[in-house]
């Protein structure tokens, strides 16, 4: 993977965190920062996952891949949220 392609995943994984967190209801007790991670770390696991689906490059957009990705961002929002509440 290329500088320009991190720099692009690193992005999409700002999008995607915020609308995995943007998926679940009611308040998260996280910050941004840890929107941001989750989303770049779901982005990069769902590409994966989308590769492996053989769904990441198709014709158009990636429907499948965006929705594993938000998918994997909402999860990983609320778990965060869930542990922080712990505290």
């Amino acid at each position: 993977m290329e500088i320009s392609g991190v720099i692009s995943a690193i992005v999409i994984g700002i999008v995607i965190g915020v609308l995995g967190r943007l998926v679940i209801p009611g308040r998260q007790r996280i910050g941004v920062l840890w929107t941001i991670a989750i989303g770049i770390i779901a982005a990069f696991i769902g590409t994966g996952i989308a590769s492996g689906l053989d769904v990441a490059d198709t014709n158009g957009v990636d429907w499948v891949e965006w929705l594993i990705q938000i998918a994997l961002a909402a999860l990983g929002v609320a778990t965060v949220s869930k542990v922080k509440l712990r505290r």
